[in-house]
């Protein structure tokens, strides 16, 4: 039998409350199984956060409680995990930067700029310095270096998601960086889809109407957890749980879909527009 790994308490917030989680389970002669039993999420969840390395969802901490008869304990310090784990990114993110670590598979749709895991860091910079043109450099760096620690998820072969990024034609046409930057994104994206990282779907803007004309949106399933949907505006964000609307959600990507280019064309055109890029030249419509 492989020897349990021993939990560093002092290490983290989530370290601490992870091992506490651990020692009210074992005390109360409980298995992983036994302590999820009842609730929505399996043993590997409950696993991932008694290591420290995943947040313990509000539902899944009152029904520890409920189990193991600890008077809210585990509801009142989830709070605080949440917090100790935001880093340099916005409050309202922070659900999503854990579901995305332990997703099987990650699609989103992206109508006005690349997502965030698909950034190079000059592009990262860019987009943070036009959210917040005032911010001095000691408030930009740690965002721009906080985001581009989370596209490590494609270099893990043991967690690698299955990524699907639905991306409007303007990403490619309308430059946000020089052209040698504009390029070398361009470049970054194309590379990820030929080492078989993600694949893209290009919408033109003559696709017609699709149900994702306005808004954004990020739909994540996981193996031992329901899906979650996400969607962001200016300053704010919305993980939705709810089943039901979480479903309505799979539909709409699944329509915006049929109305993209297939994945081959769509790495040709990415491909053709970091060129233009390359000579100095603007990329014109594609298609």
């Amino acid at each position: 039998m492989a020897r349990r790994r021993d939990i560093d308490g002092s290490m983290s917030v989530p370290t601490f409350y992870g091992k506490e989680l651990r020692w009210k389970r074992e005390a109360a002669g409980l298995s992983l199984e036994d302590l999820v039993r009842g609730s929505y999420y399996g043993k590997t969840y409950l696993s991932d956060i008694e290591r420290g390395e995943r947040r313990m969802p509000l539902d899944l901490a009152r029904h520890a409680d409920q189990v193991l008869g600890t008077d809210g304990y585990f509801e009142r310090n989830c709070e605080d995990v949440r917090r100790a784990r935001l880093g340099a990114h916005a409050e309202y993110f922070l659900k999503v930067l854990e579901a995305e670590k332990h997703a099987s598979v990650i699609e989103v749709w992206a109508p006005a700029v690349f997502p965030g895991l698909l950034q190079t860091a000059e592009y990262a910079r860019a987009v943070v310095r036009a959210t917040h043109p005032l911010a001095p450099d000691e408030e930009v760096e740690p965002k721009v270096t906080d985001r581009m620690a989370r596209a490590s998820l494609f270099e893990d072969d043991h967690r690698l998601p299955e990524y699907w990024a639905v991306l409007h034609e303007s990403l490619l046409t309308d430059a946000v960086l020089p052209a040698p930057e504009m390029a070398r994104q361009l470049d970054m994206v194309a590379e990820l889809v030929e080492r078989r990282r993600i694949v893209t779907q290009i919408v033109l803007r003559k696709s017609g109407p699709h149900p994702f004309m306005s808004g954004t949106t990020q739909l994540m399933s996981f193996p031992d957890a329901p899906p979650l949907a996400y969607t962001e505006s200016l300053h704010s964000g919305a993980t939705i749980d709810d089943p039901a609307l979480v479903a309505e959600y799979r539909r709409s990507y699944d329509r915006l879909r049929a109305v993209g280019q297939s994945p081959g064309t769509s790495l040709a055109m990415i491909k053709a527009a970091a060129e233009e890029y390359r000579n100095g030249k603007q990329p014109d419509r594609l298609g």
